[in-house]
């Protein structure tokens, strides 16, 4: 085969980046803006699609869910997130491993890659080229938090905006993430899955969520290459 061999679909939030609370700072603000008053108590951001995250926060505020209300709140996020994008590299980091593995992945003519994230595309793009990081993934592959409430549903909207490249089969597919619910979106998919212990959940909680491959972070890109080609996947299809 000449060509792509396989679709890489990243997560950003604490598999490629760490922001460090920037993203609840954000919503706060974002819920002041669009709806005049404080936000009150916590948001819940580990690995949720926005649109998800947005539907919650308000009914927990006591906003009536409404399609107005959602984009009010999601064009205020996108809106806090732009004004202050030059903030975010103090909050976070690069971590570790990741920007060499785009790299590698980028420069290999076997591999097309791109995002899958709970973000909304406009706070993907501002992340990624804030790290410096954006020019290494394919944004027309990828597939976002504003696109579907359901995080498993984002692998569908990725393979199909891939399909000008080619069309992936199951196996050809890689989702790497670092919550339950990429192992969930993984699963459901009937994709691949290469699970990173970086964020808030345990290489344990991981597991037992279903993810057959656990790697401690990015940093062994040997290893990672190991587990991302079709037939030296070395059991780590997960469905």
């Amino acid at each position: 085969m000449t060509g792509p061999e396989v679709l890489v679909l990243w997560d950003v939030d604490n598999t490629l980046i760490s922001a460090r609370g920037f993203g609840g700072l954000m919503y706060r603000e974002a819920f002041r803006t669009a709806f005049g008053r404080e936000l009150v108590g916590a948001v819940d951001l580990g690995g949720r699609t926005e649109l998800d995250i947005i539907a919650e926060c308000l009914r927990e505020q006591g906003v009536e869910h409404t399609a107005e209300a959602s984009q009010r709140l999601a064009t205020a996020l996108a809106g806090c997130f732009e004004s202050r994008r030059g903030e975010l590299t103090g909050h976070g980091e690069v971590l570790p491993g990741a920007r060499e593995a785009l790299e590698a992945f980028a420069a290999d003519p076997r591999v097309h890659q791109g995002v899958l994230t709970a973000n909304l595309a406009s706070v993907a793009r501002i992340k990624l080229e804030e790290f410096g990081l954006a020019h290494l993934v394919d944004w027309e592959v990828s597939a976002y938090g504003d696109d579907h409430a359901d995080r498993a549903e984002l692998v569908t909207f990725a393979r199909d905006r891939a399909r000008h490249v080619r069309r992936f089969a199951d196996d050809e597919v890689v989702l790497i993430g670092d919550t339950p619910h990429d192992v969930r979106a993984a699963l459901v998919a009937g994709v691949r899955l290469v699970a990173v212990a970086t964020g808030r959940s345990t290489a344990a909680q991981l597991r037992a969520a279903g993810a057959t491959v656990v790697l401690d972070g990015l940093g062994d890109l040997a290893e990672l290459r190991g587990h991302v080609w079709p037939g030296r996947d070395r059991g780590t299809r997960t469905a």
